[in-house]
C-alpha cells in the first residue's frame, strides 16, 4: 500500500503540469497545492522513509515550472510580462544551479522564486481581463511586490530558517508536538479551525469587494481556459516562423533550448540520488542531444513535412533520444543500472522541453511580429 500511494503522489504530479499549457492557473495552483501536501500525505497514510524523496521532490519542482514558462511562450499576450517573466525564471534557475554546486542556503535568498507567483498574478489577470491593458509599469511594480514582500520572507523561512510550516502550525497555534496527528491538534485546539474559517470569511469578502469595487471592469467573462477568448494567431503566420527557423541551424532558439534545458538537467543531476553527474559533462550531452533534434526537426520542415500533433512530435523525439542514450551507453560500456535509469529520467525530460518549446516559440514570435 505504501509504495502505491506513492506511485499515486508521483504521477500526480508528473501528470498535473502537463495541464497547465492549456489550463495554466487551475493546473499552476494545483502543482503547487500537491507540492505542499505530498509529504503530509506520506507521514500520514504510510511509513515511508521520506529521505530519498526530498531529492525527487526538488526535482518535481523545477519540472512544473520549466513547463509553466515554456506555456508562457503559448499563451501569453503581453510582451513586457513575458519578458519579465523570462528573466525571473532564468534568473533563478541559475541560482538553483550555484546552491546545488555550493550547497550554499543563502543563495536561494537572492536568487528567490519570484516566477512562480508572477506566473500565478499573470493568469489571475487573465482570467477576466486582457493582460495586453497592462503597462510596463504595472507588470514591474506586481514582479517586485511578490519578490520583496512574499518572496523574501518565504525564502528565508525555508531555506535560511529552516522553519517547517507544519511543525510551526501544529506548536505554535495548535500547542501539540510537531509529532502529533492533525486530528490530534484538532482535538486539543478547535477554536483555531473557528477562527481560521472567520479569516477565510474575511479575506472572501475583501476579495469580492476588490473585484466589484476597486477593480476595472471585467474585458470578458470568466474563464480558466487559456484558449478562450485568446486573441487568434493565424495559422499561416506561424507556419512561416517556423520554416524561418528551419532556415538556420545555429540561431538563438538553439541557444536558448541548450541553456534552458542544460541548467534544468543539471538541477536534476544534482539532485537525483546517486553519485553526482558532472556539470560540464551533462551540459555538453543535453547540447548533443538538441542539436540532432533540431537539426531533425527543421530538416522535416524544410521537406514540407509536418509533426502532426504534440503528442505525436513527443513520441517520435522520444524513441530518438532514447536510441541515442542507448548507442551512447554502449559506446561508453555503462551496464550499472543507475546511470541508465538516470539517463532515462534526462531523456523524458529533455525530450518534452524541447518538444513544447518547438511548437510554442514559433506561436510567440508570430503573434508579437518577430
Amino acid at each position: 500500500m505504501d509504495e502505491l500511494i506513492l506511485a499515486a503522489v508521483v504521477a500526480t504530479r508528473v501528470a498535473v503540469p502537463l495541464a497547465i499549457p492549456r489550463f495554466p492557473l487551475p493546473a499552476m495552483l494545483a502543482a503547487l497545492v500537491i507540492d505542499g501536501i505530498d509529504q503530509t500525505i506520506f507521514q500520514t497514510f504510510t511509513s515511508l522513509d521520506l529521505a530519498g524523496y526530498q531529492s525527487y521532490d526538488k526535482a518535481l519542482d523545477v519540472y512544473y515550472l520549466s513547463i509553466a514558462y515554456v506555456a508562457t511562450l503559448r499563451n501569453w499576450t503581453n510582451l513586457a510580462a513575458y519578458g519579465v517573466s523570462r528573466f525571473l525564471y532564468y534568473y533563478r534557475l541559475v541560482g538553483v544551479v550555484l546552491f546545488e554546486l555550493s550547497q550554499l542556503r543563502w543563495l536561494l535568498l537572492v536568487f528567490p522564486n519570484t516566477f512562480e507567483y508572477f506566473f500565478d498574478f499573470y493568469e489571475a489577470v487573465r482570467t477576466r481581463w486582457d493582460p495586453r491593458r497592462m503597462s510596463l509599469g504595472l507588470v514591474i511594480g506586481a514582479a517586485a511586490f511578490i519578490w520583496i514582500f512574499i518572496k523574501l520572507p518565504q525564502e528565508w523561512w525555508i531555506h535560511v530558517a529552516q522553519l517547517d510550516m507544519t511543525d510551526f502550525i501544529k506548536q505554535q497555534v495548535f500547542g501539540v508536538s510537531p509529532d502529533s496527528s492533525w486530528a490530534e491538534a484538532i482535538t486539543a485546539n478547535p477554536t483555531v479551525l473557528l477562527v481560521a474559517g472567520v479569516v477565510v470569511a474575511l479575506l472572501g469578502l475583501l476579495g469580492w469587494w476588490l473585484l466589484t469595487r476597486r477593480l476595472p471592469p471585467a474585458d470578458r467573462p470568466f474563464t480558466l481556459d487559456a484558449d478562450a477568448l485568446q486573441p487568434p494567431v493565424p495559422e499561416t503566420a506561424i507556419r512561416q516562423r517556423r520554416e524561418r527557423m528551419a532556415g538556420t541551424l545555429f540561431d538563438r532558439e538553439l541557444l536558448e533550448k541548450i541553456v534552458l534545458v542544460s541548467l534544468v538537467s543539471v538541477i536534476f543531476g544534482r539532485m537525483l540520488p546517486g553519485d553526482d553527474l558532472p556539470p560540464l559533462g551533462l551540459a555538453v550531452g543535453v547540447a548533443v542531444v538538441i542539436l540532432a533534434n533540431t537539426a531533425i526537426t527543421e530538416w522535416q520542415i524544410r521537406r514540407g513535412r509536418r509533426w502532426g500533433s504534440v503528442v505525436t512530435q513527443f513520441g517520435l523525439m522520444l524513441a530518438l533520444n532514447v536510441a541515442i542514450v542507448a548507442v551512447a551507453g554502449f559506446l561508453l560500456r555503462i551496464a550499472n543500472a543507475e546511470p541508465i535509469q538516470h539517463a532515462l529520467v534526462f531523456v523524458l525530460l529533455l525530450t518534452l522541453i524541447v518538444t513544447l518549446y518547438d511548437r510554442y516559440r514559433p506561436v510567440h514570435l508570430a503573434r508579437f511580429g518577430l
